[in-house]
């Protein structure tokens, strides 16, 4: 009598819990697809964000790019790497060509860096190659490189023929 009675009590548990477990197996359900909605919503808006921050950024820094007698307006990114640029404008340097597609020069001073790969270099782009090495680019390409990116040209139309072949002596300033 006393065996049956633990067996009923549990056998009552046990239904008790499956249906405790079930409710409790809904909510967790439940709450997971709300929280994934919720998780997809700030993804997107901390992406939204990222990328208004970056148009931001993109607007903040305007520079003159002189080559010969020609002038390129263009517009850097809000990073420690071009804080550590802009300290050393005005700057007219030599550049060097590479590839018949960048014009490239070792600066005298490291800067700052956070290095990715850009998978592809646009016409226009200026960037650091390591720590040191400025880059000018005025065709587009596929890379496996990683750089820094500063900014880029607002319009690279003609950057690649006044660039021509060889090295060149290239002056930026702030604007």
């Amino acid at each position: 009598m006393f065996i049956k009675s633990i067996f009923q009590n549990v056998k009552s548990n046990i239904k008790l819990m499956k249906s405790q477990y079930s409710i409790l197996l809904f909510l967790l359900f439940f709450v997971i697809n709300a929280s994934a909605c919720d998780s997809k919503d700030a993804h997107h808006d901390i992406q939204n964000n990222v990328v208004n921050k970056e148009n931001d950024n993109m607007k903040t820094i305007k520079i003159k790019i002189k080559v010969n007698s020609k002038d390129f307006t263009a517009t850097l990114l809000s990073n420690k790497t071009t804080e550590d640029f802009i300290k050393l404008l005005p700057l007219t340097i030599k550049m060097e060509d590479h590839l018949r597609n960048e014009k490239h020069v070792d600066l005298a001073t490291k800067l700052r860096i956070n290095p990715s790969n850009p998978g592809t270099i646009q016409n226009g782009d200026i960037m650091l190659f390591g720590s040191k090495t400025l880059v000018l680019f005025y065709d587009s390409f596929q890379t496996s490189y990683s750089y820094t990116k500063l900014g880029k040209v607002d319009d690279p139309t003609g950057l690649a023929k006044v660039l021509g072949l060889g090295s060149i002596t290239v002056h930026f300033e702030l604007k």
